[in-house]
């Protein structure tokens, strides 16, 4: 149990730059984990096993992608009690991404405006820092999913966006439970331009057709000699700014890679809903509602839920969707999941709430099965 109790804590990080704190605090889970400074944060993992994209996730509260882009804290967040966490972006080649201040809070709508632009130390050390962590040998049994989440680089042409996510493809399918491709992060320039009809079917064709050869690469030999495919389930990342329309193009595209023969979900293609937001809407007059970049925490809310509920309608039953976009209550991840989400994922949630937030999502979400 965490002996440090959080909101001691937030008015130090509040009272630093945004960013500052960001970095200060995932160098400072870095350094505890795996120690006795674990305990600061650390707490129970609750039990509310399900399967999905065939996982057996532990929980149903994950941590987004974007907190930890580099992979350096796994083990810390696998501590808090996350039954999945999500790392990255990561992009083939390091790059600094975005020119700072980046990093903007507005507290009394408990968001942050981030433009960091897929900020990351690149491909090769990703993978180094991933296949560092622990969190598998600590509970064998039934250990936390990770997923990792890939994009492309700034500097690579839109029409060249495909070469970018077939060498991260290639370089994190042996380490993941599931892959995520970021197509909608709205800080790097005409990346959401890849959640289009034609655009969409080029890249989800060609990761389809990668991974096929991937699974026969990646995989193991059976008691009797066999080959058994490592089949790593891939999710697409998709924002809250799209609308109906839009949203049914997406999920008609992924129905033609995500059904089989029977038009039964195979569970190798899922959603996670949603990325941020560019309206300033729910925002307007608050300081710093005006810069540039996306838009998370609770404004997002409705948004992704209304986007989780038309995917869920165009989809039917059974397709895999995480759900993530303003969960600051356990209340908030019970209507991400009545909207249609199986499982969950927080990061501004976190950064507002504390560690307590995976605990009351994860035991909300178990009680109200």
């Amino acid at each position: 149990m965490s002996l440090l109790p959080y909101a001691l804590a937030r008015p130090f990080l509040f009272g630093l730059d945004p960013e500052t704190t960001h970095e200060l605090t995932l160098a400072s889970l870095q350094r505890a984990q795996g120690t006795a400074l674990e305990w600061a944060f650390c707490q129970e993992r609750v039990h509310d096993p399900v399967q999905l994209a065939g996982l057996n996730f532990p929980n149903r509260v994950g941590l987004a992608a974007g907190l930890d882009k580099n992979a350096h804290c796994i083990d810390a967040f696998a501590a808090m009690g996350f039954g999945f966490v999500e790392v990255g972006t990561v992009t083939p080649k390091a790059q600094s991404g975005n020119p700072k201040p980046r990093m903007f809070r507005l507290p009394q709508a408990q968001a942050l405006i981030n433009r960091l632009g897929f900020n990351n130390e690149g491909l090769d050390a990703f993978i180094a820092n991933v296949q560092t962590a622990r969190f598998r040998k600590k509970n064998p049994a039934q250990p936390m999913l990770l997923g990792l989440n890939i994009g492309k680089n700034a500097a690579t042409p839109i029409e060249r966006a495909i070469d970018d996510y077939l060498a991260c493809l290639d370089g994190v399918y042996a380490y993941a439970d599931y892959v995520t491709v970021n197509i909608s992060s709205p800080n790097t320039k005409n990346l959401r331009e890849l959640q289009g009809d034609a655009a969409l079917d080029a890249l989800i064709g060609a990761i389809d057709q990668r991974r096929q050869h991937l699974a026969q690469l990646h995989g193991k030999r059976d008691a009797l000699g066999g080959l058994v495919p490592r089949r790593v389930p891939i999710f697409v990342k998709i924002a809250p700014d799209l609308d109906q329309g839009q949203v049914e193009v997406i999920a008609a595209t992924l129905k033609r890679y995500g059904l089989d023969a029977a038009g039964q979900p195979n569970q190798l293609w899922g959603v996670v809903a949603t990325n941020t937001t560019l309206s300033r809407a729910a925002v307007q007059g608050l300081p710093h509602a005006e810069e540039a970049g996306g838009l998370s925490g609770a404004p997002v809310r409705e948004a992704s839920n209304r986007v989780i509920r038309q995917l869920r309608a165009a989809l039917g039953a059974g397709f895999p969707i995480i759900g993530v976009g303003g969960i600051m209550s356990a209340q908030d991840a019970l209507e991400k999941v009545r909207a249609g989400a199986d499982v969950v994922q927080i990061y501004t949630g976190l950064i507002y709430q504390g560690p307590k937030l995976v605990l009351q999502a994860a035991r909300g979400l178990r009680d109200h099965r």
